[in-house]
C-alpha cells in the first residue's frame, strides 16, 4: 500500500534550520509531483511547495520563498524540504502529499 513517512521535525530557535524528509513507498515515486503542506493549530492546511517528477520544476509559497527549498531523490524515493531562517510563524505540522495520499506529518516548532 502507499506510504508517505515524514521525519526530521523538532524544536529549533528562530533563525535556525531543519531538513525534513518524506520516504515514499507503494507507488511509482518518480512519476508524480510531490508537495509539502503545513498546518498550524487552529489554521487551515497551507500549501508550502511543489516539485515535478524529475525535479526540474519547483514552486514555493510566497511565505517561504527564499528560505525553504524543496528537492527529491528519485533513487531513494525520498522528498526533502530544507528550511532555513526559520521563524516562529513557521511552527506547524508539515505533511507530504502525492498521488492523492498524505503522510502523518512531522512537527516543527520554532521558539526561543
Amino acid at each position: 500500500q502507499v506510504q508517505l513517512v515524514e521525519s526530521g521535525g523538532g524544536l529549533v530557535q528562530p533563525g535556525g534550520s531543519l531538513r525534513l524528509s518524506c520516504a515514499a513507498s507503494g507507488f511509482t515515486f518518480s512519476s508524480y509531483d510531490m508537495r509539502w503542506y503545513r498546518q498550524a493549530p487552529g489554521k487551515e492546511r497551507e500549501w508550502v511547495a511543489t516539485i515535478s517528477p524529475t525535479g526540474g520544476y519547483t514552486n514555493h509559497a510566497d511565505s517561504v520563498k527564499g528560505r525553504f527549498t524543496i528537492s527529491r531523490d528519485n533513487a531513494k524515493r525520498t522528498l526533502y524540504l530544507q528550511m532555513d531562517s526559520l521563524k516562529p510563524e513557521d511552527t506547524a505540522v508539515y505533511l507530504c502529499n502525492s498521488a492523492g495520499y498524505w503522510g502523518q506529518g512531522t512537527q516543527v516548532t520554532v521558539s526561543s
